[in-house]
């Protein structure tokens, strides 16, 4: 498939072979190739749309599949860089382009002949699996898409969808800007006092970079954490959850400058109109329509399910942490005090355990466990391009000594990189014309860097969430699955997507596992057993809150977007109000603005969606218990997991995947039986 390249024939973007040329790529290439590539997949379109023959597999499908593999390869190292090194140029380009593929997509999903091809081609008895999951999720996506409205509306859809995707990146960079404009000096060393050495001396090498004398405090999530769960001074612990919690909003020490308020109504209005312009009564529905839950009222009956489980252990808990402290507490003091309950109760704490867990140690844990249950070798390879002289490249083997994919890894906290942990795309696995393209993913943290020559050092919580985004990893990189638009974690539905990162997390509590990730940074001595030992009775420790927590966030989500009311300015607020009366035990102050920073959902990726965390981990839960059951690390019991959940990509139905791994469906046992909150 050539590209009329004209002036872009320099365009390292359009001459990509194998990895993203990082280095190469400048803002300036950016519109051009999105430019000639949209250009050139018009007219082949335009070309598959005027044959007429039969359709079949290899004269439409497998086309359509290498245009939208090549249009996702390019554009995939574009959004990545504005996500980890944005820059004012780039996020120009960035944004120029959005509009565009928006407008594109919307073509393909409304482009009748290319649906009617589609159609002929589902009644064909002979396809593959993978073939007939494609064809499906092709037809359910036109339907999506408008496939079936009348010309204006048609029209009308294709321009909502380009404002939602310009609303829902300028949200992202308003939260990203005012994380970025927000920093602290501090110049009393005695504000610090009960900070981990490492964080004081990251502020105090910050302070020097910007030729300050002192302690530079910035808005990242390792400093926020840090500041809120270990300051003795609770003034500063309320400087920095204020500063935190009205990121981006009318509140705050930032008021009205990147304030999301309007942006978030928008958001919400062009979602309600998409979704009652294709029929459906709400964007919930709209958004269930390719996921695993049935309805609305499913979903939220799950929540409320685990909610009602939940609450008497959080309201235990909250009196607890008040009964420790002696008194009332304030949001910004409930990280603080549950620190100090914790290290009283079990003897443990976050500072204790980082020693043990230097991150190469971690990593090379964390490499071994895949090896023992998949028997897979994961090596670093050099001399590769990367956007940052801390990333690396790992390639994955099997155990024929087979390269299945490969994955960059990009840890630690920078300015200008989003905050939060995730696995992306770089590259699908593809074989459409005879040679297969490997996988290749991104899997990036935000963690505390190295500092004054002594390596990363993880709390258990950063190990947790490492394990998480390797899971996610893997699902993408060991796919077996030959078409990109079901390989991988494409075409998973989006509340099964989290079952491998979630199931992951349970090998990073494991007796058996703990001694693999872990040894002193500077002796190698191994984590003592008794801390090993108070560390796994402390995972239960506030459970019920923490579930609390993600409940609150699912049931905003979804009551938000499910009872939206056109024209009602204050819904936002006045659904997570009523939300934090069902389920918040802890106070929330005024000028608390969460949902100004909620990027999970208005950025876009699990809008109406949030509730998959804990759906998926029903499942992850009971998964892992199959593990617990064999052995942790037991090789058969992986292999059946590596064949009936991790290859397969989305060209199975999640739960006949999960039965097949199981022997039966899942239940809410294992999941309870993890948090303590089963009664027991």
């Amino acid at each position: 498939m050539a590209i009329a390249l004209g002036k872009t024939k320099d365009n390292p973007l359009l001459a990509m072979r194998g990895l993203p040329p990082f280095s190469a790529i400048h803002a300036e290439d950016v519109e051009p190739a999105i430019d000639a590539l949209l250009a050139a997949n018009r007219a082949e379109l335009s070309g598959l749309a005027k044959r007429d023959d039969t359709p079949s597999v290899a004269d439409v499908i497998v086309p359509v599949e290498q245009l939208r593999h090549r249009l996702a390869r390019t554009w995939s190292p574009v959004s990545h860089l504005n996500a980890v090194m944005n820059s004012d140029s780039l996020r120009a380009a960035y944004n120029a382009c959005l509009p565009k593929l928006s407008a594109y997509q919307t073509e393909v999903g409304q482009n009748e002949s290319l649906y009617r091809a589609y159609t002929a081609i589902s009644d064909d008895p002979a396809l593959t699996p993978a073939q007939r999951a494609l064809v499906d999720d092709a037809l359910r996506d036109f339907r999506l898409a408008g496939v079936a409205l009348e010309p204006e509306r048609k029209a009308r859809f294709k321009t909502l969808m380009q404002e939602l995707a310009r609303l829902q990146a300028r949200f992202e960079e308003n939260v990203l800007d005012a994380a970025s404009a927000w920093s602290l000096l501090i110049q009393d060393e005695s504000r610090l006092r009960g900070l981990p050495a490492h964080v004081t001396k990251r502020a105090q090498a910050e302070a020097a970079e910007r030729g300050e004398r002192g302690w530079l405090l910035t808005l990242d999530f390792p400093t926020y954490h840090a500041i809120v769960t270990h300051a003795e001074d609770a003034g500063l612990r309320r400087e920095l959850y204020e500063a935190w919690s009205t990121r981006a909003s009318d509140r705050g020490p930032q008021a009205g400058r990147f304030d999301n308020s309007e942006v978030m109504r928008e958001i919400l209005r062009v979602r309600h109109e998409v979704a009652r312009m294709l029929g459906f009564p709400s964007f919930v529905e709209y958004s269930l329509a390719n996921k695993m839950a049935g309805s609305a009222a499913e979903v939220r009956g799950f929540l409320d399910d685990l909610a009602a489980r939940s609450l008497p252990a959080g309201r235990r808990e909250m009196r607890e942490l008040e009964d420790c402290a002696g008194r009332a507490l304030e949001a910004w003091d409930i990280g603080y005090y549950a620190e100090k309950l914790r290290r009283a109760r079990y003897d443990v704490s976050d500072e204790q355990l980082r020693p043990y867990l230097p991150v190469e140690r971690v990593l090379a844990g964390a490499f071994a466990v895949t090896g023992h249950i998949y028997g897979l070798r994961i090596e670093r390879r050099a001399g590769v391009d990367v956007w940052h002289e801390d990333v690396r490249l790992y390639d994955v083997r099997d155990a024929r000594d087979e390269l299945r994919g490969s994955f960059y890894v990009d840890l630690y906290a920078r300015p200008k990189k989003r905050s939060g942990a995730w696995m992306d795309d770089c590259i699908s696995r593809a074989r459409l014309n005879g040679s297969v393209e490997l996988p290749v993913a991104y899997l990036c943290c935000n963690f505390t860097p190295p500092v004054a020559g002594s390596p990363a050092l993880l709390a258990h919580g950063e190990v947790v969430t490492l394990f998480h985004e390797l899971g996610h990893t893997l699902h993408h990189v060991l796919t077996r699955v030959d078409y990109p638009s079901v390989a991988g974690i494409n075409g998973v539905p989006w509340d099964a997507v989290e079952l491998p990162s979630q199931f992951m997390e349970g090998f990073a509590w494991a007796p058996t596992v703990l001694p693999l990730i872990s040894s002193h940074y500077q002796t190698g001595e191994p984590l003592p057993a008794g801390m090993l030992e108070r560390m796994i009775a402390a995972r239960r420790f506030n459970a019920g809150m923490q579930m609390l927590r993600q409940l609150e966030f699912a049931l905003f989500d979804l009551r938000l977007h499910a009872d939206y009311e056109p024209g009602r300015a204050d819904q936002v607020a006045t659904v997570l109000d009523d939300v934090r009366k069902q389920v918040s035990v802890v106070p929330v102050p005024e000028f608390n603005r969460f949902a100004h920073g909620f990027t999970h959902v208005f950025g876009g990726a699990y809008a109406a969606g949030y509730y998959s965390y804990k759906w998926a981990e029903v499942l992850a839960a009971d998964a892992f218990a199959a593990f617990e059951e064999a052995g942790v690390l037991d090789r058969q019991t992986g292999q059946r997991f590596l064949r009936s959940i991790l290859e397969i990509g989305g060209t199975r139905p999640v739960m006949d995947a999960f039965v097949d791994f199981r022997g039966r469906k899942p239940t809410l046992d294992a999941l309870m039986r993890q948090c303590g909150l089963n009664g027991g």
